[in-house]
């Protein structure tokens, strides 16, 4: 598997994908295909920028989604509200431009996606405080339950077994009725930065 690169072709203006370990074109009827791990791609073809991928397409968002879900128990806002009650460590990875426009959850521990797992990794030195144990049940939520389910199995695969998400993310939150502040409420608690 030979990595991809863009390069414009010697007789027109449009570019043309070039294997970059032999510098040869694809051959007929790979253009077309989707890239495999590692590579770049094609350019779109004309009409063709917004095109989602389709589903079982390889690197498809979908399939990759359906696969970090398939280790999780995902709770509902109020499931979740109850595991908080219980011990649980609510994480909201929204960056702030979101809870800025959204509202935060009283309570929840806010970490950037960019520096979640140096914070919450059981081995790492930028460990968070309010993680007691590797066995605690971490809760991650973003804007709409998407985001957060990708970070929830990164969180697993770093030794968090019990790491889930908000199915629904904040928005299903905030719809179920339960408690929302506004950006930067007294007690926010920021865990984005390494502690000093």
């Amino acid at each position: 598997m030979s990595a991809v690169r863009l390069v414009e072709g010697p007789t027109s203006n449009r570019e043309r994908p070039v294997s970059i370990d032999d510098g040869r074109a694809p051959e007929s009827g790979e253009a077309g295909r989707a890239p495999e791990s590692g590579q770049t791609g094609r350019a779109p073809e004309s009409g063709e920028a917004g095109r989602a991928p389709e589903r079982g397409e390889a690197g498809g968002v979908d399939r990759l989604l359906d696969r970090a879900r398939q280790g999780l128990e995902r709770l509902d806002p109020r499931e979740a509200a109850a595991a908080i009650d219980r011990g649980a460590l609510l994480i909201d990875i929204r960056p702030e431009a979101q809870r800025r426009r959204e509202g935060e959850i009283p309570g929840a521990v806010l970490i950037e996606r960019n520096v979640l797992e140096w914070r919450l990794a059981p081995s790492s030195p930028q460990r968070i405080p309010e993680l007691v144990d590797e066995d605690q049940v971490v809760i991650v939520t973003c804007s709409a339950g998407y985001a957060s389910s990708l970070a929830a199995a990164s969180l697993q695969a770093v030794g968090l077994s019990n790491a889930t998400d908000l199915a629904g993310g904040f928005l299903a939150w905030d719809a179920a009725g339960l408690p929302v502040a506004p950006f930067g409420y007294r007690g926010q608690v920021d865990r984005t930065h390494p502690r000093p």
